[in-house]
């Protein structure tokens, strides 16, 4: 059954002002291995030269990976691993997506720092918030690992509480397969439509899971602007943290 959810107009582009536009970038880790399990390199080259496309213009980029090329922890769990060893197992193989992406950065001239959750001073700088915020100031793309350290948490709630502990402007989900905010699953539902605008409220009532519930809470709880797109596409991640309208944009009104 298709969930009927109120269309808005496209969204006027918000007013600028002379601060940097600051984002919150998450990226599918399933993306990252071309369909295949572990990195497909040159994936990987693609998107981080968009990110240095659109960093060259200088907005301050925060970027949080999935590691859904590696493991997820609740598939892992139905074939009959315990929960949180497997998602502890997640957050390892989102770490080894941001090295990846960290290296391919700065082969584009773009300097980079790591910050994980779980600590491991040999490949990446502990998760600090403000250490993370003066990277930025700085004009360092910063990649975040590791979610948030403790199981039962996706990416997608660790994207919207990262984006709102480094005061970003808004927080970017970008999908695997699916260019934004449908009606219900355009993958199994012809009459299915995308919509250009939503509120969160709209998207919670509507039991629109693009984005998890969780995510799609907190941002709404602080006026958080998320945007969800589609990552597939040669210049989709640079529009996207230019502050193009693609996508759809979720607002709290």
């Amino acid at each position: 059954m298709t969930t009927t959810v109120p269309e808005h107009e496209t969204a006027a582009a918000p007013e600028s002002d002379d601060s940097p536009r600051r984002v919150l970038l998450k990226l599918s880790g399933e993306a990252f291995g071309g369909g295949n399990v572990g990195v497909d390199p040159d994936v990987v080259k693609g998107i981080a030269h968009q990110i240095a496309d659109a960093h060259r213009s200088g907005a301050q980029i925060a970027v949080v990976i999935g590691g859904g090329n590696f493991f997820r922890g609740a598939e892992l769990q139905q074939r009959g691993m315990e929960r949180a060893r497997a998602d502890y197992m997640g957050m390892l193989g989102t770490v080894m997506n941001c090295l990846a992406l960290q290296d391919f950065l700065e082969k584009e001239g773009v300097d980079t720092r790591v910050q994980t959750a779980i600590t491991m001073g040999q490949v990446a700088e502990p998760y600090i918030p403000r250490r993370a915020m003066r990277h930025l100031e700085k004009g360092r793309v910063v990649i975040f690992g590791a979610g948030a350290g403790m199981p039962y948490f996706s990416t997608d709630t660790v994207s919207a509480q990262r984006a709102l502990e480094i005061k970003c402007d808004q927080v970017l989900m970008s999908k695997h397969g699916v260019d934004g905010v449908y009606t219900a699953d355009p993958r199994t539902d012809a009459d299915a439509r995308k919509l250009d605008r939503l509120t969160f409220s709209e998207a919670l009532t509507g039991n629109l899971r693009v984005v998890d519930a969780a995510a799609f809470s907190l941002c709404m709880d602080n006026a958080l602007p998320m945007l969800v797109f589609g990552m597939d596409g040669e210049d989709s991640i640079t529009r996207a943290i230019k502050g193009e309208r693609i996508g759809t944009l979720v607002t709290a009104g």
